[in-house]
Order: C-alpha cells, then sequence, then structure tokens
C-alpha cells in the first residue's frame, strides 16, 4: 500500500459527505471535508494504515478517527470515529 498513490486518486461519492457529516457529529462543506481527509492521511504514519479485503483502513489517534477507503476505486467509504 502506498500513501502517495492513496492521496493521488482519493475520490468521494455525494452520499459519503452526508454520511461523515452525520458520523462524526459535523458540519463540513465538502471542500473542507476533502481537506481534513487528505490532512490527515498525509499526517498519518505507515504502521496506521492497514488493508484488510478490498479496504484501507487509516487510523489517526491525533484526530481519533478511522477512515475506511476501497483498495481499488481509492473511494472514502466512511470515517468512524475510533473506539476506547
Amino acid at each position: 500500500m502506498n500513501k502517495t498513490e492513496i492521496l493521488k486518486n482519493i475520490c468521494y461519492t455525494e452520499l459519503v459527505y452526508i454520511r461523515i457529516n452525520k458520523k462524526l457529529n459535523i458540519n463540513l462543506l465538502k471542500e473542507q471535508i476533502e481537506e481534513f481527509i487528505f490532512k490527515t492521511i498525509k499526517e498519518t504514519g505507515k504502521p496506521f494504515f492497514s488493508k484488510i479485503g478490498k479496504n484501507f483502513y487509516i487510523t489517526n489517534t491525533k484526530n481519533n478517527i478511522k477512515i475506511t477507503i476501497n483498495s481499488n476505486t481509492f473511494r472514502v467509504i466512511t470515517v468512524d470515529w475510533i473506539e476506547e
């Protein structure tokens, strides 16, 4: 898995913006969500990237979130709070 490849190819569906705002209980614009996800992935260390099945999971402890991305399409599926 290559972090640069993920950052270069990352994409979103219209529904994922709604899902991210709902799951994180925030109200960001599409551009703000994209900036937040990009920055979070960029600052997350390689040990916090994993691939299970067809998805990449990126765990960022600073923001306390886990980003799920389809490994074939690089489409963001969801973002969840890390459960403690």
